[in-house]
C-alpha cells in the first residue's frame, strides 16, 4: 500500500469514528419520540442509551487489544459491517426490544477509536502522526455534536428511524473504501487474547456502569445498585490480579502505570465526567420552560442550534491543537483545554438567564473539548509501546466514558434532588450541578499537571533513548514535548 494514500485511509477512518460517535448523541433528543411510536415506557427508553454506553465500554479495549494481535485492518473492517448491521436492525425495529439489541450491536463500534489511532501510529510518517491524531480527534469530539444539532432537524422532517437509515448507507461505503485503500498492519503484537481477562473486564464495567446509568430509577440506596457496585470492586480486583498473572494480558497493568499514561487517564476520568454531563444537562436546562424560573422552553431543533457554537468551536480547536502540540506540547494543550471547561461550567452556573450566555459558554466549552480530546490521544499514543495502542488508547476512552457516567449520575442526583410542585427541577439544582462540573474539569486541569514531560526535540527517525520500552517498534515523535525514559517506569 503506497503512502500516498494516507489521505484516504484518514478519510475511512475519519468517517468510521464520526459516525459512531454522532450514533452515540444522535438518538437522545430523540427518545420521547421513540418511546411513542415503540409504547414503551420511559424507563425502558432509556435502555436505549443504556445498552450502547455498556457495549461500547466493553467491547472498546477487548477488540482495540484484538487489533493489536490480529491485524488492526481486519478487526477494522470487521467493526464498520458490525455497526452497519446494527443500524440496519435498529432502522427496522418492529419494538423496543430489537432497537435496545440493535443498540448493542452499533456500541461494538467503540473499537473504532483505538483502531483508528493505531493505524495511524502504523502507516502514517512519524511528522503526520500527531497532526492527523490531533484531527482524527476533532472529528470524533465533533460528532457528538453533530448528533444534538442534526437529531430534531432529520426526526422533524424524516423519521426517527432516518437516523439510523443514513448511517447504513454511509458505512456501507466506508467499509468498501477500507478494503480498498487501508492497509493492514504491519507490525502485530505478541500472544494472544486473555479471555479470562475480558470476561472480568467486561464484568466489572458492566457492574459499575449499570448502576450508575440507573441509579435514578432503581434508587442510590435500593440492593440492586448496592449489589452490583460491590459486585463491581470484586470483579476489578479479580481482574486486575487476573491481568497480573497473564503472560498475555489483555491490558498490559505495567502500560497502565506508566506515570504519563495514568496522569492523563485520570485526567479523563474527571474531564470526561464534566463534558458527557454537560451534553446531557444543558439541553435539558434550555428546553426547560421559562414558567420555571429559568430554562428558555426550547424545541429539541432549537436546543440543538444552541449548541452549535460548541460543535464549530470543538472541530476547530481539535483541527489547531495538532499545529500547536509541536509548539507548546499536548500537556498544555490538556491543561488548557480542562481550564476552558471550567471556566464554561463556572460561567454558565453565574449567569444562565439570556440565550447568547448558553451559546457563549458552549463555544467556550467546546473550545476545551478539542484541546483535551486531541492531546489525551496523543499524549496516550506517545508513551506507550506501538503493540499497546489499541489497548491503550481503548482503555482511555473508556475511562472518559466511566467518568461521564459517574458526573451525569452524581449530577441527576443535583439537578433532581428538589422539584417544583410542576415536578420540574429547581434553579438550584442547575447551579450546583454546574459548579459541581466546574470543580470536575478543574480537577482535570489539575491532573494534566501531573503529566511528565521532558523538552527535547526527537527528530523523525532519531534513534529512541536506551532503556525505552517502545524502542524500535514505534513511529518517532516530532514534537516538543515527550515522555522521558524514566517517566515510563
Amino acid at each position: 500500500m503506497p503512502r500516498k494514500s494516507t489521505r484516504l485511509t484518514f478519510a475511512v477512518l475519519a468517517t468510521g469514528a464520526g459516525v459512531f460517535s454522532m450514533l452515540q448523541s444522535l438518538i437522545a433528543p430523540a427518545l420521547p419520540t421513540v418511546q411513542h411510536e415503540l409504547h414503551t415506557s420511559q424507563a425502558t427508553a432509556t435502555w436505549v442509551m443504556t445498552a450502547y454506553l455498556l457495549s461500547a465500554s466493553v467491547f472498546t479495549p477487548i477488540l482495540g487489544r484484538v487489533g493489536d494481535l490480529i491485524g488492526k485492518k481486519r478487526t477494522l473492517v470487521a467493526v464498520l459491517v458490525t455497526v452497519m448491521i446494527g443500524c440496519l436492525i435498529a432502522a427496522l425495529a418492529p419494538t423496543i426490544g430489537v432497537l435496545i439489541v440493535a443498540r448493542v450491536v452499533q456500541g461494538i463500534g467503540g473499537a473504532l477509536f483505538p483502531l483508528s489511532f493505531g493505524i495511524i501510529r502504523d502507516e502514517f510518517a512519524p511528522t503526520r502522526v500527531s497532526p492527523s491524531i490531533s484531527n482524527l480527534s476533532a472529528v470524533i469530539a465533533a460528532g457528538g455534536g453533530v448528533g444534538m444539532v442534526a437529531a430534531g432537524p432529520i426526526v422533524s422532517a424524516l423519521d426517527y428511524r432516518w437516523l439510523f437509515w443514513l448511517p447504513v448507507g454511509v458505512v456501507a461505503v466506508t467499509v468498501l473504501i477500507a478494503l480498498r485503500y487501508v492497509p493492514e498492519s504491519p507490525r502485530r503484537a505478541e500472544g494472544r487474547v486473555n479471555w479470562l481477562g475480558a470476561v472480568l473486564l467486561s464484568a466489572w464495567l458492566v457492574a459499575l456502569l449499570l448502576p450508575l446509568s440507573q441509579a435514578t430509577q432503581w434508587g442510590w440506596g435500593s440492593g440492586r445498585v448496592i449489589g452490583l457496585f460491590a459486585a463491581a470492586v470484586v470483579l476489578f480486583v479479580l481482574w486486575l490480579l487476573a491481568e497480573a498473572r497473564s503472560r498475555s494480558p489483555l491490558i498490559d497493568l505495567k502500560v497502565m502505570r506508566l506515570p504519563a499514561v495514568w496522569t492523563t487517564n485520570t485526567a479523563a476520568l474527571l474531564f470526561g465526567a464534566g463534558m458527557y454531563s454537560i451534553w446531557s444537562f444543558l439541553p435539558a436546562f434550555v428546553q426547560t420552560p421559562s414558567s420555571a424560573g429559568y430554562g428558555f422552553g426550547a424545541s429539541v431543533t432549537a436546543s440543538g442550534l444552541l449548541m452549535l457554537p460548541m460543535l464549530v468551536a470543538m472541530f476547530f480547536s481539535g483541527i489547531l491543537s495538532g499545529r500547536l502540540e509541536p509548539v507548546v506540547g499536548a500537556k498544555k494543550l490538556l491543561t488548557t483545554g480542562a481550564a476552558l471547561g471550567a471556566v464554561a461550567c463556572g460561567f454558565l452556573a453565574l449567569w444562565h438567564d439570556e440565550q447568547w450566555q448558553v451559546a457563549f459558554v458552549s463555544g467556550v466549552f467546546g473550545l476545551g473539548i478539542g484541546l483535551a480530546f486531541a492531546s489525551m490521544a496523543n499524549l496516550i499514543v506517545g508513551s506507550v509501546p506501538a503493540e499497546q495502542t489499541g489497548a491503550a488508547t481503548g482503555m482511555n476512552a473508556n475511562i472518559r466514558t466511566i467518568g461521564g457516567s459517574i458526573g451525569a449520575a452524581v449530577t441527576s442526583v443535583l439537578v433532581t434532588g428538589h422539584l417544583q410542585s410542576s415536578g420540574l427541577p429547581e434553579a438550584s439544582g442547575y447551579t450546583h450541578g454546574f459548579t459541581l462540573l466546574a470543580l470536575l474539569c478543574l480537577a482535570a486541569a489539575l491532573a494534566a499537571l501531573l503529566v511528565p514531560v521532558q523538552h527535547v526535540r526527537r527528530l523523525a527517525g532519531a534513534p529512541r533513548a536506551s532503556g525505552d520500552p517502545d524502542q524500535g517498534s514505534a513511529p518517532a515523535r516530532a514534537d516538543t514535548e515527550s515522555v522521558t525514559p524514566a517517566a515510563r517506569g
